[in-house]
């Protein structure tokens, strides 16, 4: 009998795909501390206006809000703390190459565990769009959703 447990989403960046066009997406474990985990368990995380960035070969993510474990009582936490991702150094070069390019950067998209119960991060390659980008793109969502309500009533 196989092991057939979903992944578990925990916090989902939706403006990311709104504000920026997607290049490239890779997976990244976090570092992270005890009481983090269980946060993260509960869902007291925001992705908003969070980012990743390499420094001395090393990528971290900056600005992730991971709110104190309830049952905690530490003091002295930290709740938007840089924490490194865990990533192999062929894909950080590659990261690194790319991110050099103008306009390019690195945003988390999700926060996830996955199958082994180990959270990770769904980080990906993006170019921003200008405003005329944006609105082409709801014009594109708006005319597929009326599309598909018009295949229902038909």
């Amino acid at each position: 009998m196989a092991n057939t447990r979903e992944i578990k989403n925990v916090a989902v960046n939706r403006k990311a795909r709104h504000d920026y066009e997607i290049i490239d997406t890779y997976e990244a474990g976090i570092a992270l501390e005890g009481n983090e985990v269980k946060s993260l368990r509960e869902g007291k995380i925001s992705l908003q206006d969070s980012y990743a960035k390499i420094e001395n070969g090393e990528v971290f993510l900056c600005d992730v809000h991971i709110s104190q474990y309830s049952h905690s009582n530490s003091m002295r936490y930290d709740p938007k703390r840089r924490r490194k991702l865990l990533l192999k150094k062929r894909e950080i070069r590659k990261l690194s190459g790319k991110t050099h390019q103008s306009g390019v950067t690195l945003i988390p998209l999700s926060i996830y565990f996955n199958e082994k119960n180990f959270a990770k991060v769904e980080l990906a390659l993006a170019r921003g769009k200008h405003l005329y980008d944006k609105r082409e793109s709801i014009k594109k969502k708006t005319i597929r959703r009326e599309l598909e309500s018009a295949i229902k009533r038909n």
